[in-house]
């Protein structure tokens, strides 16, 4: 196209020619509408001999260049440990007896547990009610572990002693003078397999519906997660996180077989956007997506719109809940991935000749 242009604007010193090298050097934000002073016909005759000149490089760039769409490359998608497997959502109600809401979730794992999960998903802020005031207050010392983390310390030992991986929903972390939204991961083991800080914080004002600012006691995380377990390579993103496509696109560049978010979408966004979003950020992605929200307490200052989902890699609703609480089993079958990616390829035809996806905390590991 820059040949083009160039061309163009060489050619007989027309109008259009002229209005183009004027405005080649300004942002686009900051240049007038360049058609203003030219001739419709003669831009016509212009634009179609931009667009569809054999010789210009706009053609030659149709052939795909997918390999250059992400950078670094795309990782392969890995073998799983195993291809098929039960993931259990718990839904849970979170009141402001944070010893109770850390019994009742333990309760909750060792339930879908026994139903055969061996991948355990808990809702957003489940130890701790949602507001900018029960933040410090509930917040725990995940890093000195023990008596300074009760909720992560329950999370540890049931992963352990049940043989199951649990991604734990989040809960307010402390760390130093700053507060996150942060997302543990436990392994069969029950060994801290990573941590996720949201990333991106929850701040919205729609008037007559909703106001909340998370960034006025939260501080945003900076590393995006994926982490290998016992049931795949996982990518953790929660609640606002599941918004920003860009977000799971380094997940699944990375290679990973899941996407689990846990998330407390409201009553305004949820009926509209919830559901919406998961088959979104999954259909992208050719992946599972899989997320778990608070069950809903019309009483509480913040109201969760509920409906824990699992998402297959086509977009489809494998399981829901409704807003009240609830846990929900469902199959996770890796052996469609590969399936999918094979019927809708599009991930071979990306055009990396015009735009890229820049992963930047694996370019600078390099």
């Amino acid at each position: 196209m820059k040949s083009a242009v160039s061309s163009l604007v060489r050619s007989n010193n027309s109008p259009i020619s002229r209005t183009l090298l004027y405005h080649s050097s300004k942002p686009i934000s900051q240049s007038p509408f360049f058609l203003s002073n030219t001739p419709k016909n003669l831009f016509n005759q212009r634009y179609q001999k931009l667009q569809f000149s054999p010789n210009s490089t706009s053609i030659m760039a149709s052939l795909s260049k997918s390999e250059q769409a992400r950078e670094p490359p795309a990782l392969p998608l890995p073998s799983p440990p195993l291809s098929k497997f039960k993931i259990g959502l718990c839904q849970l109600s979170v009141t402001p007896d944070k010893e109770r809401n850390i019994k009742h979730a333990r309760k909750a794992i060792e339930e879908a547990a026994q139903k055969g999960a061996q991948l355990v998903l808990l809702p957003e802020i489940w130890n701790s009610p949602y507001s900018n005031d029960s933040f410090p207050v509930y917040a725990e010392d995940i890093d000195a572990g023990g008596d300074a983390s009760p909720s992560t310390a329950m999370l540890s030992e049931v992963a352990s002693r049940l043989k199951i991986t649990i991604v734990g929903g989040s809960i307010p972390e402390r760390c130093g003078d700053k507060l996150y939204n942060t997302c543990c991961v436990f392994g069969t083991d029950g060994k801290l397999k990573a941590k996720h800080r949201k990333i991106h914080l929850f701040d919205i004002d729609i008037p007559g519906k909703i106001t909340f600012m998370e960034s006025k006691t939260l501080t945003a995380g900076e590393t995006p997660t994926v982490v290998d377990t016992d049931v795949g390579r996982i990518g953790i993103g929660i609640c606002y996180d599941i918004r920003f496509t860009e977000l799971a696109m380094i997940y699944a560049a990375r290679g990973a077989h899941l996407i689990c978010y846990p998330g407390a979408f409201n009553m305004t966004t949820g009926p509209l956007h919830w559901e919406l979003s998961q088959r979104a950020r999954a259909m992208d992605n050719q992946l599972y997506v899989a997320t778990c929200s608070p069950a809903r307490d019309p009483g509480a200052g913040y109201v969760a719109w509920g409906h824990s989902t699992l998402v297959g890699p086509f977009g489809e609703v494998l399981a829901t809940t409704e807003h009240e609480e609830d846990i929900i089993i469902a199959e996770i079958d890796y052996s469609i991935l590969e399936q999918r990616r094979a019927n809708l390829p599009f991930t071979k035809q990306r055009r990396g000749d015009l735009y890229k996806l820049v992963d930047i905390q694996r370019l600078s590991s390099h």
